[in-house]
Parts: structure tokens; sequence; C-alpha cells
């Protein structure tokens, strides 16, 4: 069909957007609806299952409004959505309690148990990836020590993109990316979930759903879905890998050569390379993501800040909720206007912040539950402005402390994100990691990865190299090279932001205990 249109949905922590592409990658339409969750005293941090998928519908007859005869020239479609969490179904397929998030900190001291624990090694061997505690492994072993009830009325345990998969198709499965890194061994794509056995869980294995690979197989849109979101039965429905993974589909990470990274700059920080699974680059600290690629033998390897623009976020809304204290009301958007000509005009590198500002830690490059955000330098005349510059500078420590651990930054990186539009980051970034930064004139790179999953499956493409031909190379954008007075702050500052970020562990720890008891 020439006109021809493939949707993909991406339901992220912040909004949940359903876009509309052309068959040849040209994006048609975003419709969006802002995603809720809710901050618990414990740590907990939750969302509402049924909401969340009538929210999605929602976008989807969105969407059909801004596109003509949307459901008739509509070929396919991909879902793709937030990492890590636990959604938990029970037999009818109904949600048993509201999802776990990424950002739940409640199952923190389980990590911590087992990244002593004598297993741990083997785990991290086996699976690529660092134990965390918003991984499902630590969330479906505090379940059973704390809320036996929930799990006994569970059948399967899944993750966002897959509940909306499930309500789209009644097909119960979750996809390789997110199965293996918790649950499998990378170098085959098979469960292998021995750390449930380390974490006394080893009854939980039965909540393992199957596999399926998006960009093999699809299923129907069922009739109840179609009825829902106003597209046809059994359009064919693709489940994509999880976001951070078609984030890096639709942003350039496919490099047959392995020369390009990408680096995502969202609510948390992906960091990533590409690598063949025999060529894996595990590290001492026993940290970071191996996660399936859909492509064969092929995985890609990252670190993840678990807070990136939620830093920028926390100090706007500082601002913001001063402002309106004051009677003044303003938004995010406000304050970003102009806000790169302040923070280039600062002088550079007079404050360390060290960006954790997640209550869950941090976990690339290294595991650290109790790790929390910290400006070092701070002074008498700096206002605004010079924080928001540490901030930015601090975001570009973090990269760089994540790409050493994979082994340094790879000859360029490709940066997408909603903070990749910000000149000052761009620059900044390419100067903290000694190498170009491209953008990809894509805003919409989950979807877009996931729709190129579908792409392929439905053969319009013969594999994700051709697709990314066709998607990926035309939106490239120009290279924004490093700052060779920046590099040199960067290369000064570097190690002192290693250093403290080393030395300040058991300071975070000490504050958590005084926490716990106050």
């Amino acid at each position: 069909m020439k006109d021809g249109v493939l949707i993909g949905i991406d339901a992220g922590t912040s909004v949940i957007k359903s876009v509309a592409f052309s068959l040849d990658g040209q994006q048609l339409a975003v419709a969006a609806l802002p995603n809720d969750y809710v901050n618990l005293p414990n740590g907990g941090v939750e969302q509402d299952m049924p909401r969340t998928w009538r929210d999605t519908a929602q976008t989807l007859r969105l969407l059909a409004e801004k596109i003509p005869q949307l459901s008739d020239r509509a070929v396919g479609l991909a879902v793709t959505g937030q990492g890590d969490g636990t959604w938990l179904m029970d037999k009818n397929g109904d949600a048993v309690c509201p999802a776990w998030l990424w950002l739940d900190s409640r199952a923190a001291s389980i990590a911590e148990e087992f990244m002593v624990h004598p297993s741990y090694a083997a785990h991290y061997k086996r699976t690529g990836t660092g134990i965390n505690a918003c991984q499902q492994s630590t969330h479906l072993a505090w379940m059973k020590r704390h809320t036996p009830e929930i799990l006994a009325r569970t059948t399967s345990a899944h993750h966002c993109k897959d509940w909306l998969y499930y309500n789209l198709t009644g097909e119960r499965v979750t996809d390789p990316s997110e199965a293996i890194y918790t649950f499998g061994r990378y170098s085959n794509r098979e469960y292998q979930p021995d750390v449930l056995d380390a974490m006394g869980a080893s009854d939980l294995k039965r909540l393992l759903p199957p596999m399926v690979d998006g960009s093999k197989v699809s299923a129907p849109l069922s009739a109840a879905a179609a009825k829902l979101t106003g597209l046809k039965q059994g359009l064919p429905v693709s489940l994509g890998y999880l976001d951070v993974i078609c984030c890096g589909v639709g942003g350039g990470l496919y490099d047959p050569e392995g020369r390009a990274g990408c680096t995502i700059v969202g609510s948390t920080g992906m960091h990533m390379r590409m690598r063949k699974s025999s060529d894996v680059k595990l590290n001492s600290e026993m940290s970071g993501y191996t996660m399936c690629f859909p492509a064969p033998d092929t995985v890609a390897q990252m670190q993840s800040n678990m807070a990136s623009t939620l830093n920028i976020d926390w100090l706007l809304d500082l601002a913001i909720g001063i402002l309106k204290d004051e009677g003044v009301r303003r938004e995010r958007k406000d304050l970003l206007k102009g806000l790169d000509d302040k923070i280039l005009a600062e002088p550079p590198g007079r404050v360390l912040f060290h960006p954790y500002i997640s209550q869950a830690g941090e976990r690339g490059p290294f595991l650290e539950p109790a790790a929390r955000a910290t400006f070092t330098g701070l002074q008498q005349g700096m206002g605004f402005a010079s924080m928001m510059r540490a901030v930015f500078e601090g975001l570009c420590f973090a990269a760089r402390d994540c790409y050493e651990a994979m082994g340094g930054a790879p000859e360029e990186v490709r940066i997408t994100g909603g903070a990749a539009r910000s000149a000052a980051l761009r620059s900044m970034l390419a100067s903290a990691l000694k190498a170009p930064v491209r953008t990809v004139s894509r805003e919409e790179a989950g979807a877009a990865g996931a729709v190129m999953m579908a792409a392929v499956q439905q053969n319009i493409y013969p594999d994700m190299a051709a697709a990314t031909a066709a998607w990926v190379d035309p939106a490239l954008g120009p290279c924004t090279p490093p700052d060779h007075a920046l590099v040199k702050m960067f290369d000064a500052n570097y190690p002192l932001y290693r250093d403290m970020r080393e030395k300040l562990r058991p300071i975070w720890r000490g504050l958590r205990e005084a926490r716990s008891h106050a």
C-alpha cells in the first residue's frame, strides 16, 4: 500500500505516545497523553495498569483524528515502553495490583544482599547485567517476603509494553531484551533464572512468560482492542524490545562496523555500544546491562544512569516552586527559553555535580542504591544558571564514567532524547567524551525503533540493516565537535568527579541510615 501507515506506541515514564510513520520512515503525526504514577513513603513508585491501557488506547484514537483514514491505511502496529519494573496479571488477564515502576526502590536491600552473594559473579557473567533494585527479580523476591498474598493471585509477571501487547492481542508474552538481561543468558537468548534460586524465590519461575521477537512474529489486533482503539481487527501487532533498545534502533546505534555509540538523554540516561555476543566487554564493578538487539548474534552493551533529565527537571521545578510562592506562575518550558545562552555564559568547571537525584540510587557504572545527588563547590555569587551549568556538566561526567566502563567512548556518539535539542549539552557531551556528537533528526526514536522492527517483520525491509539505511541514515544531523577548552576542563575535573563519587559511598549509606531512624 503506497500510502500505508505504520504505528508505534511508546509508553514512557512521563508520556504515553502513539506515532504514525510512512513506510519510508517519515514521521506523520504524534498523539500523546501525560503519564501518571504515585510515589509512596516506603520508596514505592506505582502506576495504575488499567489506566495505562485506557490512556494508550486513547492516544490511538487521538492519532486517528490527525491521520485521515488511519484504520484503513494502517499496515502494522508496534509497541514499546519503559523498562524494568513489574506488571502482574492474574489468570483472567487482569492486573493483580498497581505496577511497580523502574523508579521503585523498595527492593534495594535485596539487591545489596545479592551483590555479595556467592552466585552474583556467575549471574553477572551469564546475563552481562548488574543487579539493581528496579529489576523484576528483586521486586518478586521482595513481594515473596512481604506480600505473598499478591503473588498467590498472580499467573504471570510482565513489563509495561507486555501489558499493552496483551491488551492489544490477548498474547501473554515478553520480549528477549528484558527477559534475558534479568533472567537469562545473553549468549543463547534462553531463560536461566538462577537468580531467583539465590533470592529464595525459586517457585516464582512459574511467572515468567514465553519470549517473542517482534522483528520475526506478530499477532492480530483483537476484536476488543479494535473496538477500543478504532483500528481494524486483525491488524498485525509486533511486540518491540524495551524502550531503550528501540531508542537505540531509531537513534542510530545499529552500525555493522561498530564505530558508533548512542546516548539517550531522557528521564534516565542510557549509553550504548553494539557488540557481537562473543565480544561482550564485562567490567570489574559487575555493573551495566547487556541487552539482546533485534539482529542476529548482536547485543547492546550499556551503562545507565538512573536519572538524567530528571536532574534538570528537579532544578527547574525548584525554581518554579520559589516563583509560585511569590505569586508568579511559570512552567518548565518557560524556564528553558534562552537557558542554553545563560548556561554557556557561566564559567565552566567551577562546581561539580553528581547527578544521582533518583531515590532509587545509581546503577551505572556502579551499583549503589543509597547514592544521592551532590553539589560541590558552591559559593556566594553563584545563581540558578551556575547550578544548571553544573547539572549539565554532571550529566556529561556521568556519561564519560559510563563509557569508560565499556572500554571508552566510540568514534562517534549519536544522541537522542529530549535534552539532545540543547546545543550547550551537545557541546559539553562531545567535549567530555572527546568524540563528535550527532543528533538524529527524529523526535520519536523509541516509537520509530519499534516500528522498524515491525517493518522487518512485515517484510517491508529484509533486515535491520536495510531498515536503518532507509530510516536512520538520512536523519543523521551534522557533527558537534569537541571544544578544546572544554576538553581540558573535563580532563582535569574527571578524576575529581570519580574520586568524589567513590569516597561519598559511606556518606550516602550513613545518610540513608539516618533517614530510616528519622
